[in-house]
């Protein structure tokens, strides 16, 4: 069976989502729409079918099974609630949306409408990461007491001043926790649980941006454990995504998303000798060029779809990460620490 997809957005992101799609035989490329035309037109020359740039055309006019979203993230929940009511399941670029509003409205348009709601959250299906979460499911490390994240990646100025909505409150909704360093706090949640409380402080120090460059966060955790979060896009020349757990029978490390280090108590390091060595990927501040995570997540997509079953990040699993962004910037703003509902 063939999935018609339609491609809505312009970017750098979006063209991840094209390349990803052409990748897989059951996809056919929809239309393409998005508001800059010189870069929609390539997009759709590459695809071989029509370029919009009204969304209401293209909803109407382009018949699509799903929809990948890859605009400003402002704008994610307003689109994707205007493909549901279409019948359109949709599949968002990260974050679900800016504010927890947002994403609700999103969530509740995508039930109402009986559709698939899911989010590129490609981290979760490298090996490295899959693997970390499995070595705490089976308790190989022993009771969690703290994990370390760091994201110190580099953004130029023109990054931002090239930009339309990045490093605004309005359509990015944040700097480098929202943008970049939400993959790293959904992989904490995803793997550690839901967080309870944090404390954050955020502060805008190099670029000439509304939102903050840099930040960082101690996170208490429903389980109990600590977790300390650095996350900027002011780190020249930048470093691999880092986090590392550490409980009472050891720790381990994934580098960007490799599992490169496991140092256990005993002797049960022998058993996982020979499989704790994977090489990180060669990037410090990944502007995607590799698309196999985001094919991975359409793959995943259109099985939830076929089988009617839940995607590996859906709408109410996504929220969660926003949950806590906003949650940091609360305390930054009142210098207190902030409780988080659970999920």
């Amino acid at each position: 069976m063939k999935y018609k997809v339609g491609i809505l957005g312009g970017g750098n992101i979006s063209d991840s989502h094209l390349r990803a799609a052409l990748e897989i035989k059951e996809i056919e490329i929809a239309g393409i729409c998005g508001s800059n035309p010189e870069k929609v037109k390539k997009l759709a020359n590459m695809a071989g079918v029509r370029a919009f740039s009204d969304e209401r055309k293209f909803f109407a006019e382009c018949p699509m099974d799903l929809v990948a979203i890859g605009s400003p993230s402002g704008l994610h929940a307003a689109q994707g609630a205007k493909a549901a009511s279409r019948g359109i399941h949709v599949l968002v670029e990260k974050p679900i949306d800016v504010t927890t509003r947002k994403a609700d409205h999103l969530i509740e348009a995508c039930e109402r409408a009986g559709v698939k709601l899911g989010v590129f959250f490609q981290d979760r299906v490298s090996e490295g990461a899959r693997r970390l979460k499995e070595l705490v499911a089976n308790n190989t490390l022993g009771k969690l007491a703290l994990a370390t994240a760091h994201v110190k990646w580099y953004r130029n100025p023109e990054y931002y001043s090239r930009s339309r909505w990045r490093g605004t409150w309005k359509l990015d909704g944040g700097g480098a926790i929202m943008n970049q360093g939400i993959h790293t706090l959904d992989l904490l949640i995803w793997i550690l649980g839901n967080p309870r409380r944090v404390y954050g402080c955020a502060a805008t120090m190099l670029h000439d941006i509304e939102t903050e460059d840099t930040a960082v966060a101690v996170i208490e955790f429903e389980s109990g454990i600590l977790a300390t979060y650095e996350a900027s896009t002011a780190a020249y020349p930048g470093q691999p995504r880092k986090i590392y757990l550490t409980g009472s029978h050891g720790t381990a490390s994934l580098v960007h998303n490799a599992l490169t280090d496991i140092s256990l108590i005993g002797d049960e390091k022998k058993e996982l000798e020979g499989n704790i060595a994977e090489k990180p990927e060669n990037t410090s501040s990944p502007l995607v060029s590799d698309v196999s995570g985001h094919r991975k997540i359409l793959e995943d997509f259109l099985d939830a779809i076929r089988y009617n079953r839940t995607p590996i990040c859906d709408g109410k699993d996504a929220r969660r990460s926003v949950e806590l962004v906003c949650a940091i910037y609360e305390s930054s703003r009142t210098g207190q620490p902030v409780m988080i509902n659970p999920g």
